[in-house]
């Protein structure tokens, strides 16, 4: 077996990546060494490279990168979950200085890993890890989305959006999704009914539920005002993007509750890497089932092309998420 690889690397905040051979990883106790078939791309990987994150604690030089799916190589002492020839998907590195996905092969810790899902292709896999954990968190964790309620989705054609509409239909509610028109058939292909994000919010929620509103609110586009006038009394917001200051009485008249949702803390402080894992288990399950599919962008970039990815990611012209092939697919 070899002993280096390709990657691209950031050498300095804001300047191109570079890809070029380094050392391969030797995958430790617990860890699993995956050769990488593609790698997702996020909003987040753009700010990372520009300097703009300092929550992700990701200093140059380092590999970007999030997400990935590809196959077990080999495995470090102690794993006990995986062995070679396994597919597998995971949000696995690029931030708190772990080496990202944005290279050949990565060592990851197992518990960020799961098997993936039998009906999708690598680069769909690819896209689905940090999305899908970051909408069942906030969903399914910290709401506990049942039947019989009405969600309402601050971006329902994004990447978390898009998901958070799946799970919430999965999981029996009713759901509503804001969006551009251009996203209108989008949304409605997911099973959401379609929100002109321009419609004042309390006109929608006067023509969808007589005023009462909404029984949960998942903000992922940073409208929290937005989202505490359309709640529901008793209700629940949860947001992927819930920074700044904001009004709180609007929230507490209605005795609503808030949940924030930080992806990222596992992978930056090693606590719950194992119920990442888990997530993503039960995400296969549903995604084989038919009732999560992954909104792929058709367009194809390879390791060398991760600027142009990039500056499209920035663009957000296409719909939606941008994979990167790192081995041929």
């Amino acid at each position: 077996m070899t002993t280096s690889m390709k990657a691209a690397v950031l050498h300095e905040t804001g300047a191109p990546l570079r890809v070029a051979p380094i050392s391969r990883p030797v995958p430790g106790p617990g860890e699993v060494l995956v050769r990488i078939a593609a790698a997702g791309t996020n909003p987040l990987d753009t700010k990372i490279h520009a300097g703009q994150a300092a929550h992700a604690r990701h200093p140059a030089p380092s590999i970007l990168g999030l997400d990935m799916a590809g196959t077990v190589e080999a495995v470090g002492p102690g794993v006990t979950r995986f062995r070679p020839g396994d597919e597998v998907f995971g949000m696995v590195g690029g931030v708190g200085g772990h080496p990202g996905t944005l290279a050949e092969y990565v060592s990851a810790d197992e518990d960020l890993l799961a098997a993936k899902p039998a009906n999708l292709t690598m680069r769909e896999a690819a896209v689905l890890p940090l999305v899908t954990i970051t909408a069942w968190e906030g969903l399914v964790d910290r709401v506990g989305v049942r039947p019989g309620q009405t969600l309402l989705v601050l971006g329902g054609a994004g990447g978390v959006g898009h998901v958070v509409v799946q799970l919430g239909l999965a999981f029996g509610a009713t759901v509503h999704a804001t969006g551009n028109p251009e996203s209108k058939p989008v949304i409605e292909r997911l099973g959401a009914s379609f929100i002109d994000r321009h419609e004042p919010i309390a006109d929608a929620v006067d023509r969808l539920t007589g005023g009462r509103g909404f029984d949960v609110v998942y903000d992922t586009v940073g409208a929290l005002d937005v989202a505490f006038a359309a709640l529901a009394r008793f209700g629940h917001v949860t947001s992927s993007l819930g920074w700044g200051t904001h009004p709180l009485a609007p929230l507490s008249f209605k005795g609503g509750t808030y949940s924030g949702v930080f992806t990222l803390l596992p992978l930056i402080d090693g606590e719950g890497r194992r119920h990442h894992g888990e997530i993503l288990e039960k995400a296969r399950e549903l995604v084989e089932a038919g009732k999560l599919t992954p909104l792929l962008d058709p367009r194809r970039f390879g390791l060398e092309e991760v600027g142009a990815a990039y500056e499209a990611l920035k663009k957000a012209d296409g719909t939606g998420k941008i994979a990167v092939d790192i081995a041929a697919t």
